[in-house]
């Protein structure tokens, strides 16, 4: 599997939602009718921007079975918990921007259980027979 796309992939998907929880909270809150909690989505778009940054900077390494246990596990509980979140809640309310935003944590999820759970293949170790 490339890793890499993935990393770059899920960095990009993460780091708009934090920019957008850290730039726009009043606006974002007002859309979901949750009062009160400005600091709350400045915050958590904080910690996805951080997490997109993690990503970004650890594309280029190998990842999956022993290498880059931490990063793998932590995205991979990371969208497998949220993406179990947002499927409740788009079962409440189904054909909503929330419905799409579950499809894509349930992607990334499965996508990073798989890597979690495989061994990578190095290009430099790969040999092709003749």
């Amino acid at each position: 599997m490339n890793t890499k796309l993935l990393m770059s992939a899920s960095a990009i998907v993460l780091g708009a939602i934090g920019i957008l929880l850290t730039f726009m909270p009043e606006e974002i809150s007002l859309a979901l009718n949750v009062t009160g909690s400005v600091i709350l989505f400045q915050l958590l778009g904080a910690l996805y921007f951080a997490f997109a940054m993690l990503n970004w900077t650890a594309k280029g390494n190998l990842i999956g079975g022993i290498y880059s246990r931490p990063v793998a596990i932590g995205n991979f509980a990371h969208f497998m918990i949220g993406g179990l979140a947002l499927i409740k809640l788009a079962l409440h309310q189904p054909f909503s921007s929330l419905s799409i935003l579950a499809v894509v944590y349930v992607v990334f999820a499965a996508l990073f259980g798989r890597v979690f759970f495989t061994s990578p293949v190095s290009k430099a170790n790969v040999t092709t027979e003749r």
